[in-house]
């Protein structure tokens, strides 16, 4: 068996990566940090006995995508699962005072950058009359929330895609799961403040968020469910946290 996963050099792909090769998934790892890239590569061959291939490229580059996608061997083609999981937000703030600069990252990262992959992969699952894919959503994609407009937006459109793809490889035998789920504590707070430590730090203060293990064990047990079962969907959140607004923070 083999997974891509895109955004696997921290937080859900990287948790994902370590899950899957315990399983015994051979992997193709994705991701902009190659010096992360390589490191995982060898902790996990180590560790599980399985086979890594990396990518390094920016997946909002249409022709880095293609080219390194199409690098891969004929056998490494034959993928079992994909994780469309790379992803991010950028900014909090209203959209009258948002930076064009961040909804494009969003945009293209979020959206454009899962089509480019799925269409690609897509096809070779095609081909084989089968295969699992796994978008990574957001409770973001599910409700809106105050100066999360745009992230909210691009999370609508995983959404909308995941439900399309449902229907469109519906004649494949493709099976095609969304996973949204609320507060997890990984790199993308840090990275929606852009480096800003503290202020990351204080989203999670107070509560016990999700961890990137949490959703990998829910990934885990979703491919490998019989092949005549597909999980549509999933809505995974902390306990302490019901929607995007209603949260129980302890206060000491």
């Amino acid at each position: 068996m083999i997974a891509l996963i895109t955004g696997s050099t921290a937080g859900i792909g990287k948790a994902t990566a370590y899950k899957l090769a315990e399983n015994k998934y051979n992997l193709i790892l994705t991701g902009r940090r190659n010096d992360r890239l390589n490191a995982i590569k060898q902790d996990i061959e180590q560790k599980f006995s399985v086979k890594v291939i990396t990518l390094c490229f920016d997946i909002r580059d249409k022709a880095a995508c293609q080219n390194a996608l199409f690098s891969l061997p004929k056998e490494w083609q034959q993928i079992d699962v994909l994780v469309n999981n790379a992803g991010l937000a950028q900014g909090l703030s209203t959209i009258n005072n948002g930076l064009e600069e961040d909804w494009e990252t969003m945009i293209d990262t979020n959206i454009k950058g899962l089509l480019y992959v799925t269409k690609i992969v897509s096809n070779w699952m095609i081909e084989r009359q089968q295969g699992h894919i796994v978008n990574i959503g957001s409770i973001a994609g599910k409700e809106v929330y105050p100066n999360g407009n745009v992230y909210c937006a691009t999370k609508h459109a995983v959404d909308a895609l995941n439900k399309a793809m449902r229907i469109e490889f519906l004649p494949y035998n493709i099976r095609v799961t969304g996973v949204h789920p609320g507060m997890v504590e990984t790199e993308f707070s840090l990275v929606r403040f852009k480096g800003d430590a503290q202020r990351a730090k204080q989203t999670y203060i107070g509560l016990q968020p999700l961890t990137a293990e949490d959703i990998a064990n829910t990934i885990a047990w979703i491919v490998q469910q019989p092949p005549h079962v597909n999980i549509n969907e999933i809505v995974i959140m902390p306990t302490a946290q019901a929607t995007t607004r209603d949260i129980i923070k302890k206060t000491n």
